[in-house]
């Protein structure tokens, strides 16, 4: 039993594809296969049901999977802990990030990231909230940028808070107002992302009962792009609600079409990295999180100025 076999197991297990998985570690799919096959037949057990489509670990095989992902974290735990005595920022640093702020902050941390750091290769990939927790328990990723998830069961560094605002149509009878009580939002008129988007779950919280998912009698949208809602509403009619970060992006016209929600704190979401209990590249993760934090501006920073809004697992 070797460490590449393992880390054949692992991948088989999340691409549920041979050839997939072979893609992903880099190697011919022959090669791939028949380290697991040796694998199997040196532990006299069929790890996966090659008959399926897509292919499916065994009960068992889950079973070794699974320890075999203990294995390798503690394994790449050793190279970590070199890198970290030597003071070696190099490496892989795998990145998810929610899609509702990757377009907003990653080209914000990117270049100036990479330039202090030439040695590190980033790899960033946007996922959903519930995608990137799977991430970190699979290993498939290193650490994430998103609203921390309640409960115990990972590590977590608020980075920022960010505010929630409220993005018109010209039109809109809300224009006439400064500011807005979320709890009198009119939301049959609202455009929002589907089910599965921490930020609408969000929304829904910030609404509260007047919250009404009968958005527009004639016209059913499902998104996952901020960028798509406010050009619905430029386009046609209607409101939405965008992050602070997706606001400084707006032009000086847009800009007016932008309202704040009443009262003395916002509301806003916190933003953190994310980790597995066991993480590992911690000094890389450091060095991702204090680079973000200096290109944000600076109130975003401060905890105080917002009622912070959790998402709701």
């Amino acid at each position: 039993m070797t460490i590449t076999q393992l880390e054949y197991l692992v991948a088989v297990d999340a691409h549920k594809s041979f050839v997939d998985a072979a893609d992903s570690c880099f190697v011919t799919q022959p090669t791939l296969s028949m380290q697991i096959q040796k694998l199997e037949e040196e532990m006299d057990i069929l790890v996966f049901d090659r008959s399926k489509k897509p292919v499916t670990t065994t009960e068992i095989g889950t079973l070794v999977v699974e320890q075999a992902k203990i294995i390798l974290r503690e394994s790449n735990r050793i190279q970590d802990l070199i890198n970290v005595r030597k003071g070696d920022m190099a490496g892989i640093l795998r990145v998810g990030i929610i899609p509702t702020l990757s377009p907003y902050l990653t080209p914000l941390f990117v270049t100036n990231f990479i330039k202090k750091y030439p040695d590190v290769k980033l790899h960033i990939e946007e996922m959903l909230s519930t995608q990137l927790l799977a991430g970190l328990k699979n290993n498939a990723i290193d650490v994430a940028i998103m609203v921390p998830p309640n409960g115990d069961n990972f590590k977590k560094t608020s980075l920022f808070y960010e505010e929630f605002f409220l993005y018109l149509s010209a039109s809109h009878k809300m224009n006439e107002k400064t500011e807005i009580e979320p709890e009198k939002l009119d939301t049959r008129d609202m455009w929002v992302l589907r089910d599965g988007h921490c930020f609408r779950s969000q929304i829904e919280t910030i609404c509260g009962e007047s919250f009404d998912n009968t958005t527009f009698d004639r016209v059913r949208f499902e998104g996952g792009s901020l960028d798509t809602l406010r050009k619905l509403v430029d386009k046609n009619s209607g409101f939405t609600l965008l992050p602070e970060l997706a606001i400084q992006e707006l032009s000086t016209t847009q800009s007016k079409m932008v309202k704040r929600f009443k009262g003395r704190k916002k509301p806003v979401r916190e933003i953190s990295l994310v980790m597995h209990k066991t993480y590992l590249k911690e000094h890389l993760i450091q060095a991702l999180g204090k680079e973000i934090m200096e290109i944000v501006p600076a109130h975003m920073l401060d905890k105080s100025h917002g009622n912070t809004i959790d998402w709701k697992q």
